[in-house]
């Protein structure tokens, strides 16, 4: 991992330093407003929408939120939901950083971390890529489960056995 230098420690919004990673990544990418940036990326298994969103007023005291979120290219039919829900259950239980949820407007799976930033307390690209890291790798390895309730009609536990099966050796 190549370490950023950041010119100035005066960036108060993490959005411009969450766009330089991506920049360095050179990945393709938005920045609609001050406040979100969005990238797509391509996985091992399907296409990522990535997005960070800064809110630089939480209600907490001089507390900012910043959020990344990374959501699979691909949607669920309705039917399917039920199931979903379950495996999304046991799945958080085997994170110990961020979540999965379902995007009800548009049936896609979603992994969030936020981060509370207080004071002008900022991050790192360091950080950042890190989180980056997080939210794909996460994502990379439940992706089987997910597919195999849906479309393989897999019951959530033996989707997750399988998502979560590790190779020990080579062949």
């Amino acid at each position: 991992m190549k370490t950023l230098q950041v010119k100035s420690t005066k960036i108060y919004n993490p959005l411009d330093i969450a766009e330089l990673v991506i920049m360095d990544r050179d990945w393709v990418f938005d920045r609609p407003d001050d406040g979100e940036l969005v990238a797509e990326v391509t996985g091992q298994w399907c296409n990522y929408r990535m997005w960070f969103t800064w809110q630089k007023d939480s209600g907490l005291d001089g507390a900012g939120g910043l959020t990344l979120s990374c959501a699979f290219d691909n949607k669920f039919p309705k039917p399917s939901v039920g199931k979903i829900h379950s495996l999304l259950a046991i799945v958080n239980e085997k994170l110990w950083l961020g979540h999965f949820g379902l995007c009800t407007e548009d049936n896609s799976i979603v992994f969030r971390h936020s981060l509370l930033l207080r004071e002008g307390a900022g991050t790192t690209p360091e950080h950042l890529q890190e989180l980056l890291d997080l939210a794909i790798n996460e994502c990379e390895r439940f992706y089987p489960a997910f597919q195999s309730v849906v479309w393989g009609g897999k019951t959530p536990a033996e989707a997750l056995e399988i998502a979560l099966f590790e190779t020990i050796a080579e062949a």
